[in-house]
């Protein structure tokens, strides 16, 4: 049996893969820590200076400067305002440099040295490098430890979600996705929370990184994937992987016994590459629209979250609003794309025009309403639509992308429009900043982006009810094409009898 067929004699989601799905799952609120952390530990206070004229020198300026927040951050420790203050966004920018890199690295790593080994150092490193910020001396080693954490922390999410799904049959894989992204925004909630209790960023930094501690005992003992050790040819220690699983499930009495693995007789044939996306037109098309898609997705997401902390009123309550606004837009997805009057490109597209049109919509604003159209029209609640929307966008686009590269190129096309998320990831904290030529400036260039992403979107195919295409031939072949015609016959037939 092949390792599908073993994991489902042993329980697909079982006691125990539940056990780890949970433990994985919450890991998320960790990483959600992190990648929010400069939002507070970064804030702006409100300050005056003392001096009627602003002095022409950054040290004499220091002298006049009195902070008037009941919170420190590293621009009241470092004095980053003024013609420093894009420190601060550098800090930003320089965790999704690290989350860039991190992606590249650790994706080949844990497929050459084995999951486990990958995901735990990682998640040490991720450990020893946060508490390097919180105990940075200068701005220059808190800016190399921001880049630290993102590449390690980058990397080990990137492996560990990989490992809960592979510890748990396909059937299954939907469900622990939308999990993980699920936590991701509850993370965010949490974090403000966090920051609302402990205002000295030394602190909230530590107290923030202490999960990883308590995340790395529990990993510890955690078997390698089976589905790695199988493809790797080590089959039995892929059995006694599964038989573990099966011991831990309760199963003790079933026998795993695997059959060599198809993929490792061929490893002596030339394997697909990165350059296979350029190679072919159909491909090459595809890959331009969908980097461009993931890239307005990650600068609009980020760029909407780390504006939270910029937002009139409250700045912890809007950061737990801009987690919270997330929780609906999954089964929102989930419901849209699976529809045949939908499907997964228009459904993307109409997330991203919504997301466009909401950031838009702040420019026409009107500045004074009374309380109760004040409290539904104002700009705190139009950037909140556009996240909501962008994170069911980003959703879809995981699925859709998958979707449409052919197995043998899959991994490749996901990885580079990976790369082109985190580069809207590094542009995202300096967008903020461009309030200072116009307070509608940051949502112009969302509203723009989310509108470009959208209508490039409906260029690409639809994918529901298509088969998968398993080679790039696949993408060619008249018997492929007749197929897709095939298949969208049966589905507008079903559909016809339903009605």
């Amino acid at each position: 049996m092949d390792v599908d067929a073993a994991l489902l004699s042993v329980g697909e989601f079982g006691r125990y893969q539940k056990r780890l799905t949970v433990t994985f799952v919450l890991l998320q609120i960790y990483v959600a820590c992190q990648s929010m952390l400069i939002i507070l530990v970064g804030a702006q206070p409100k300050y005056r200076i003392t001096t009627p004229e602003v002095p022409s020198t950054h040290e004499e300026l220091v002298k006049h400067v009195v902070f008037e927040d009941d919170f420190t951050s590293i621009a009241t420790e470092w004095y980053l305002i003024k013609q420093e203050a894009y420190k601060v966004n550098l800090a930003g920018s320089l965790f999704f440099v690290g989350l860039l890199i991190g992606n590249i690295l650790f994706g080949p790593l844990s497929d050459r040295f084995g999951r486990k080994p990958i995901f735990l150092t990682g998640l040490f490193l991720d450990v020893v490098f946060g508490f390097m910020t919180a105990i940075a001396p200068n701005y220059e080693v808190f800016a190399l430890s921001r880049l630290l954490v993102g590449l390690v922390n980058g990397g080990m999410s990137l492996v560990a979600f990989v490992l809960t799904q592979e510890f748990v049959g396909k059937s299954y894989w939907a469900l622990t996705g939308s999990l993980t992204n699920l936590v991701f925004a509850i993370g965010i909630v949490a974090f403000s929370v966090i920051g609302y209790y402990i205002r000295d960023w030394r602190t909230l930094a530590a107290v923030a990184n202490c999960p990883g501690v308590v995340f790395f005992l529990l990993f510890i003992t955690i078997p390698e994937s089976p589905r790695w050790l199988y493809s790797q040819g080590r089959t039995e220690e892929a059995e006694e992987g599964l038989q573990y699983i099966a011991r831990r499930n309760g199963n003790e009495k079933i026998f795993v016994q695997l059959k060599p693995c198809a993929g490792t007789l061929k490893a002596g044939q030339p394997t697909h590459g990165v350059m296979d996306l350029m190679r072919y037109p159909t491909l090459r098309w595809r890959t331009a629209i969908l980097m461009y898609v993931w890239y307005v997705c990650s600068l609009v997401y980020y760029g909407l979250t780390l504006n939270a902390g910029e937002l009139k009123g409250n700045r912890y309550l809007n950061i737990a609003l801009y987690g919270l606004v997330e929780v609906p837009a999954f089964p929102l997805c989930l419901y849209f794309i699976d529809k045949s009057w939908s499907g997964r490109r228009k459904t993307m597209t109409a997330f991203l025009l919504f997301a466009g049109v909401a950031c838009i919509s702040t420019m026409f604003l009107p500045k004074h309403l009374d309380f109760g159209m004040g409290f539904l029209l104002n700009v705190t609640s139009f950037a909140l639509c556009g996240k909501l929307a962008v994170s069911a966008a980003f959703n879809i686009v995981y699925v859709f992308t998958a979707e449409l590269y052919p197995t043998v190129i899959r991994n490749a096309g996901l990885g580079i429009c990976s790369m082109s998320c985190r580069i809207g990831g590094i542009l995202a904290p300096f967008v903020p900043s461009l309030r200072s030529l116009n307070p509608s400036m940051p949502f112009i260039v969302f509203g723009i982006a989310g509108m470009s992403g959208g209508f490039l979107g409906l260029l690409l195919p639809e994918t529901l009810n298509k088969p998968i295409a398993e080679s790039i031939e696949d993408l060619h072949t008249s018997a492929y094409q007749r197929l897709e015609d095939k298949r969208k016959k049966k589905v507008e037939s079903q559909e016809s009898t339903q009605s």
